[in-house]
């Protein structure tokens, strides 16, 4: 039902608006609200323990710096900021190499500087999400286990035009992950998978009582190790398959390497996948391979790590990644996992990530709509069929480009409000705010807290509108709750005669939240806000 419009005047903007902020007064422009103090999951939603449908709409905050700790060097003025520009949950980084410098020792403190953060997000109302984090499984070659878990046997490292050329490259990787994968054991006899389950728990056993922590994401695009040069290999005679499909030419295993070689060729062969039709021709390619690894491997690693965690912890959620590969659309066979008693765990939500082929190169810019609408889709269908909440823990890596990545932003976000998952964006660094892309795109009005079902929402980044329909359950009492960016360019309220929407002001600035309350009725309601461009 669509109600009245108001415009706002800019005089009660002014008068009151900031007035009654300033003070701390209840008003119609400064109204409190109670936040949620713990989030779970019922089938395919995070819910609030208000019982309103949560949207969780984040950003990954990261240091893969060793001299640095580990830790995002910024005191509680960052998450006070995350609040303001609409962030309600972090997927913050954990690193092995510093939690268990040797076999069996757990750094208390890292941990204390990691309880630090959560104590700033958990006074900004911002939940967290822990993530155990790898790239190119070890210090060694980037980040993520500790020297005395890379079993690499002395193989040669190699790298390429991009930083994940290696995972491919890399023999000294790939066998780092065999090891880790095969439960091979570390220097004091106990295996590698036992000492990552035991680390898990470890964690899990700390936060077990911790309500702003959301829960564990498990491990960070896992990567099958030797396996990858067959997925490799398979995805490059697909391509030369298809080229011959399309242009009647042969390519031979060098011409083809030489596509992938530096950015600039690769650029121009992803021309060649970028409808939905040509890609899927390729990338279909490696369903196989992935879901033997996810469903032989992958997933055991998870089953364990999920029994080690229930056993100290049974309320927070797990978050399974699929693998690297998933990134692009690759078919997941990731499933839920299961309880000691042999029940599926209901606290389990899907954790993918999706990427252009195009990301961490200069021309990321020019990153395929229909190749992202295809990623987004695969991910889309996996979380309907695991019966999941499906939370997009990265996406985006645009990095210090600004303007030029606008269109890629707004095609990305707008799927990501289509499908209605979670998201945390990759990532945040210093001066982020002040790119065009982060601005214009990143903060903008979402449903944070909807009471009853959550039928879509959608921002018009164009037309400069924000459109939201749910249907209430006419039982619950608490507000749906909209987060609002620019007050100030708010031209038109949504009002009732009976029960108005008020605004909750966020410390001062121009950003607030909506309080809708509800009818008290079984309804279908529908909201659009306009914004002076």
């Amino acid at each position: 039902m669509r109600y009245k419009i108001l415009i706002f005047l800019v005089s009660l903007l002014f008068a009151n608006f900031f007035t009654g902020c300033k003070s701390g007064v209840n008003s119609p422009l400064n109204e409190s609200i109670n936040f949620p103090e713990a989030i779970t999951v019922k089938g395919d939603k995070f819910l609030d323990d208000r019982g309103r449908e949560v949207v969780f709409n984040g950003i990954n905050i990261v240091s893969k710096n060793k001299e640095e700790g580990y830790i995002f060097r910024s005191g509680p003025e960052l998450y006070k900021n995350l609040k303001k520009w609409g962030v309600n949950c972090i997927r913050f980084i954990m690193i092995w190499d510093r939690l268990e410098p040797e076999p069996g020792v757990y750094n208390e403190a890292y941990l204390k500087e990691i309880d630090q953060i959560i104590a700033w997000a958990k006074a900004n109302n911002i939940f967290v999400v822990l993530d155990m984090h790898q790239d190119l499984f070890s210090v060694k070659y980037s980040d993520g286990a500790p020297e005395w878990a890379t079993l690499d046997e002395g193989k040669s490292h190699t790298t390429g035009a991009v930083w994940s050329d290696a995972y491919m490259l890399s023999e000294a990787v790939q066998t780092a992950f065999d090891n880790f994968w095969a439960n091979k054991p570390a220097s004091d006899g106990i295996g590698l998978q036992d000492h990552y389950a035991a680390l898990w728990k470890h964690v899990a056993q700390r936060y077990a009582n911790n309500t702003a922590v959301v829960g564990y994401d498990i491990m960070n695009e896992p990567f099958p190790g030797s396996l990858g040069i067959k997925f490799m290999q398979t995805l490059l005679k697909a391509y030369g398959e298809l080229q011959y499909e399309l242009t009647g030419t042969v390519l031979s295993e060098e011409q083809l390497l030489a596509n992938w070689e530096d950015e600039s060729s690769r650029k121009k062969a992803l021309e060649v996948l970028s409808s939905k039709e040509n890609y899927d021709a390729v990338i279909s390619r490696l369903n196989g391979l992935n879901e033997d690894f996810e469903s032989r491997i992958l997933q055991k690693m998870c089953q364990k790590v999920s029994d080690a965690i229930r056993e100290v912890d049974t309320t927070h959620i797990l978050f399974l990644e699929h693998s690297y590969f998933g990134n692009t659309g690759v078919k997941s066979a990731i499933e839920r996992t299961i309880l000691p008693d042999g029940q599926p765990d209901p606290l389990v939500a899907y954790a993918p990530h999706g990427y252009d082929l195009l990301t961490d190169t200069e021309a990321v810019a020019s990153a395929s709509n229909d190749r992202v609408g295809y990623i987004y889709g695969q991910i889309k269908k996996k979380g309907e069929q695991l019966k999941m909440p499906v939370w997009l823990g990265e996406w985006g890596a645009f990095y210090g480009n600004s303007e030029s990545v606008i269109p890629v932003a707004k095609n990305a976000m707008s799927l990501i409000e289509r499908n209605k998952f979670g998201n945390a964006y990759w990532s945040y660094d210093p001066g982020s705010e002040n790119l065009e892309y982060f601005r214009q795109v990143l903060i903008r009005p979402y449903p944070v807290y909807t009471s009853g079902e959550l039928l879509d929402y959608y921002n018009d980044f164009d037309a400069q509108t924000f459109t939201m329909t749910w249907r209430e359950n006419g039982t619950d009492d608490e507000p749906t709750i909209v987060y609002v960016p620019h007050l100030s360019r708010l031209n038109k309220e949504i009002l009732n005669s009976r029960d108005s929407i008020k605004i909750n002001n966020i410390d001062g600035s121009d950003a607030g939240w909506l309080i809708i309350p509800t009818t008290g009725n079984k309804e279908k309601r529908m909201i659009t806000l306009d914004f002076v461009k």
